[in-house]
């Protein structure tokens, strides 16, 4: 996989490592050839991810995850799968960008009992998850999207972050 990896917080230790992780099983998942995919990460802290969510989302607050994918991949129905990426004219199959901040990752994982590293490969699959086209606005998308997590993260040997 080509992943572009940006770190502007150094906490961000073994950021690429989870990346790869992360990005890899859901391209398994998704049977795509990661050798063929494109991703850019960006390890940041609060500070810059509220800036982001508020230029691209314009909610001026942190998030844990934001995610902007190459092209709109978005299923024509709630809960069908999303349409698959196409490579462009070089083959390679630009998937998006994906941020994700420290200080969000670290506090939530604390609050929830959860180790940092899973919690944030949950994050970069959710965020890679996008990119292909899944989201969580509408029910049925949901369901799926959460699924898949559960899924993806399960063999990768992470519990269901979304049991209570």
């Amino acid at each position: 996989m080509n992943l572009e990896l940006t770190v502007d917080d150094d906490r961000w230790q073994g950021l690429e490592s989870l990346s790869r992780q992360a990005i890899s099983a859901v391209l398994s998942y998704a049977e795509l050839d990661p050798g063929c995919c494109e991703v850019s990460v960006l390890g940041c802290d609060d500070a810059r991810i509220s800036e982001l969510n508020a230029e691209f989302r314009g909610k001026p607050t942190a998030t844990n995850v934001l995610s902007w994918p190459a092209e709109d991949l978005s299923p024509d129905q709630a809960g069908q799968v999303p349409h698959p990426p196409e490579p462009d004219f070089t083959g390679e199959i630009p998937l998006g960008d994906i941020a994700v901040s420290y200080d969000t990752c670290a506090r939530e994982a604390d609050e929830a009992g959860k180790d940092f590293d899973d919690h944030v490969v949950h994050l970069l699959v959710h965020g890679t998850l996008h990119l292909l086209g899944y989201d969580h606005i509408r029910d049925p998308d949901a369901a799926l999207m959460e699924g898949i997590e559960v899924e993806i993260l399960g063999k990768l040997g992470i519990d269901d972050p979304y049991k209570v």
